[in-house]
């Protein structure tokens, strides 16, 4: 990790979870530092796993951090490493995605959302999810999606616009952002290297 955590290591759960790459975690937040989205952002982190990807968002800035994770051993393991890093503002719902997106929204919204699903999640079950997602959104909130590079594109509901994708050897990060500034929005300049690594 990076940030106010930086050097420390996560617990990972022993299995069901595919956790983001080292390199591809870097990639991404260079990328979200570059476009300073991070400082004083409220994150949501769906199929949060170990919490990778909120925990590093809540070390490198972000003021409120809420990671949604369904299994019960990785939803555990999302507390302690959020136990153990010490960062304030990070909260862990044990509770399915569609569970949580289907309660009314609260608060100004959320400003950066991740969806890292397992591989073999069904497109049209993603797709739900990121329409279920929109009304969550802050005007200016980025959302990123990380899949298998063999998966096809996400189906972007209204309310979101795909800005940009990477990939890194079997991984594809799709970055989009909330409909209302998309038009006027540059996605910012690559800071994590080419667009196709090995």
């Amino acid at each position: 990790m990076a940030g106010t955590a930086g050097g420390r290591t996560l617990r990972v759960p022993a299995r069901g979870t595919r956790p983001t790459s080292d390199r591809v975690r870097e990639a991404l937040f260079s990328r979200l530092e570059h476009a300073g989205v991070l400082d004083g952002a409220r994150v949501l982190d769906l199929y949060a796993g170990s919490g990778a990807l909120g925990l590093e968002a809540a070390s490198r800035g972000a003021a409120e951090v809420v990671l949604v994770e369904s299994a019960r051993a990785a939803a555990q393991v999302c507390r302690q490493n959020a136990a153990t890093l010490g960062l304030a503002g990070v909260h862990v719902v044990a509770e399915k995605v569609m569970t949580h997106l289907r309660r009314p929204p609260t608060g100004r919204g959320v400003d950066l959302a991740f969806l890292d699903p397992p591989y073999d999640l069904p497109e049209d079950d993603l797709a739900e999810a990121l329409a279920a997602l929109v009304p969550h959104l802050a005007p200016d909130a980025a959302v990123v999606v990380e899949r298998d590079a063999r998966t096809p594109a996400p189906t972007w509901p209204p309310g979101l616009v795909r800005s940009t994708d990477r990939r890194y050897g079997e991984t594809v990060l799709w970055f989009a952002a909330a409909a209302d500034t998309a038009a006027t929005a540059t996605p910012p300049a690559a800071a994590d290297g080419p667009t196709v690594t090995a």
